[in-house]
């Protein structure tokens, strides 16, 4: 019998792209390809579940039976990596931008991204907002000199296309409307308490929050901005949703 570190590599790489293993057995030998392939079968499904379990506006999109072969298509260029199935999936959007049966959705890849954000939002990790006094100290402070620290769930997004519309429209009891004129979009994605929040944002808002999650100060994040720009309904946002858990 081979060693465990042998045989496992092995084995995983015939469920997926290759033949049966020639060490696999069974009670009557005639049976050994067709067994293996119920087994082979049985995972594909399970995989295959889990990425519509995490991706449904995905399928949604493209009706059940194309996601089916999509998400098939894309557990055998792509097997697990983590025995966690919640991070199944991270590289979907990517298969999906050159996945040619796909080629006359553009904006599918990145309706799959802010499915990913949601559900790595709502694993990420706790953090007690900034009580209300100690952010009220740090308001009086400098802009230059003051950085606000995020909550970890803290996602934003940008796209060319309306990617925040067309998923906001395939949620539950949503009324489809026309996409006439929408383009460019943003999006906030954050855990409050355990609701997953999904924000539509500008593009002087994402530019501001990106800022803030990379480390730059209040008045930094404000020219990463653009002139004109009032951070107040951004902030008021942040401080509403439990989302600044910080101030340096």
């Amino acid at each position: 019998m081979p060693p465990e570190s042998a045989t496992q590599p092995a084995f995983r790489a015939a469920i997926f792209e290759g033949p049966t293993p020639a060490d696999v057995t069974a009670p009557a030998p005639s049976e050994v390809d067709r067994r293996f392939a119920v087994y082979r079968n049985n995972v594909v499904h399970s995989l295959v579940e889990a990425l519509r379990r995490r991706f449904p506006v995905v399928e949604r999109l493209v009706g059940a039976e194309f996601a089916r072969a999509m998400f098939g298509a894309f557990v055998r260029a792509h097997p697990p990596r983590s025995p966690l199935m919640m991070e199944y999936g991270d590289l979907l959007p990517a298969f999906l931008e050159s996945f040619p049966p796909a080629a006359s959705l553009p904006y599918l890849a990145d309706v799959a991204r802010l499915e990913l954000a949601r559900g790595s939002a709502y694993h990420a990790a706790d953090a007690d907002p900034l009580d209300p006094s100690t952010l009220a100290e740090a308001a009086n402070r400098p802009p230059d000199e003051l950085r606000l620290r995020l909550h970890p769930s803290v996602r934003i997004l940008s796209s060319p296309h309306p990617f925040h519309s067309i998923w906001a429209m395939n949620q539950p009891g949503a009324a489809p409307h026309p996409l006439t004129g929408l383009g460019a979009e943003n999006a906030l994605v954050a855990r409050s308490g355990l609701t997953v929040l999904t924000v539509p944002l500008t593009a002087p808002a994402a530019a501001f929050l990106t800022a803030l999650l990379g480390g730059a100060s209040l008045a930094e994040a404000g020219f990463a901005a653009g002139p004109g720009f009032d951070p107040a309904e951004d902030l008021a946002r942040l401080i509403g949703a439990g989302l600044i858990i910080g101030a340096d």
